[in-house]
């Protein structure tokens, strides 16, 4: 098994040792694996909103199927109110002792 760092963004390129997804829909498909062990979502995705919605939709997700990245979820979208949004359902339904960044 390998450990994923999800990173769900259309523009911005993945950090070394991060696994882009540019969709919510690809996103969903790497959770599944059960190999996500953390996640840094971008809330706006441009072209992809169409193919899955966008990075709250991805949040809303994981907490309707009870699916969490053992090491935790991040936001790093520049859009304030939607970072604002995904962290409130992580940290309102996340397995997670802290607020996460």
């Amino acid at each position: 098994m390998t450990d994923i760092r999800l990173w769900l963004d259309d523009i911005r390129p993945a950090p070394a040792g991060w696994t882009v997804a540019h969709s919510v829909n690809e996103a969903v498909t790497l959770l599944l694996t059960g190999n996500v062990v953390e996640a840094s979502l971008d809330h706006d995705l441009g072209d992809y909103h169409e193919d899955g919605g966008d990075g709250y939709r991805l949040a809303d997700y994981m907490a309707e199927h009870d699916i969490w990245p053992r090491d935790g979820v991040h936001v790093h979208s520049a859009n304030p109110v939607g970072r604002d949004r995904i962290l409130g359902t992580v940290n309102r339904y996340g397995p997670y002792d802290t607020d996460q960044h």
